[in-house]
């Protein structure tokens, strides 16, 4: 998880104050005094003050007694002073919901990211298991782009090309430097032995997917360290 994603939430935090901010002026600007309220500071008669106010009660400080502030309607309050409206609940425990997902959101991001960078090794096999899924959707994509199946289907025929369009260790690719064993005869071979199934001479996505990862991962073995994390948690 990149600082640039904690940055985005805690953007998408300041905007929704300021968002209920703008909210709180036109509702609640005339209340001047109450349990929280006053005249000086606590307030919503300019953006400044609602701005800073909600930031306050974002921590869940006093936002129940603020809501009742500017719950009172008349004949039950002084008007210009602590009259409100009926609406407010709506609005603060909107306010509230809202606030805490996104807090709550924010700290996940920083637990995860502390998590990545000292817990989850470079070589995982999560991480190579998504760097394997994309290549292989990447190569899947121009293979299939113009064949009229919307990159669904593969046919039966053009496995053999496909596959070695695919580099090692999912495909067999022969690079420059490698003999040529991985030729046409071989390569049908190795298919064969994956056991791929088709459907009227046609091979999903997911099914040669799934045949490929198995090949590579089907005799996965932990090792040293992986078992002495294991046996940790």
């Amino acid at each position: 998880m990149s600082i640039g994603a904690l940055i985005n939430v805690f953007g998408l935090l300041l905007l929704i104050l300021f968002m209920f901010a703008v909210l709180a002026v036109s509702f609640f600007n005339a209340i001047t005094e109450g349990e929280v309220l006053d005249p000086d500071y606590k307030n919503f008669k300019n953006f400044n003050s609602a701005y800073l106010l909600l930031f306050a009660i974002a921590t869940g400080e006093d936002w129940n007694k603020l809501m009742y502030d500017c719950v009172k309607t008349a004949p039950d309050c002084t008007q210009g002073k602590t009259c409100g409206t009926s609406w407010a609940p709506l609005y603060f425990i909107s306010f509230i919901m809202v606030i805490t997902h996104v807090m709550l959101n924010l700290f996940i991001l920083v637990i995860i990211q502390q998590f990545e960078a000292f817990y989850v090794a470079e070589d995982n096999p999560i991480k190579i298991f998504k760097i394997n899924f994309d290549l292989f959707h990447d190569r899947w994509v121009e293979a299939t782009a113009s064949n009229g199946t919307k990159c669904q289907k593969i046919s039966q025929r053009h496995i053999s090309e496909f596959l070695q369009m695919l580099p090692a260790p999912l495909g067999f690719l022969v690079t420059q430097s490698e003999d040529t064993e991985n030729n046409d005869a071989d390569v049908k071979r190795k298919v064969i032995k994956m056991g791929i199934n088709t459907v009227g001479g046609q091979i999903q996505f997911n099914e040669l997917l799934y045949r490929c990862m198995r090949r590579l991962y089907g005799n996965f073995k932990l090792t040293r360290k992986m078992q002495i994390i294991e046996l940790k948690t």
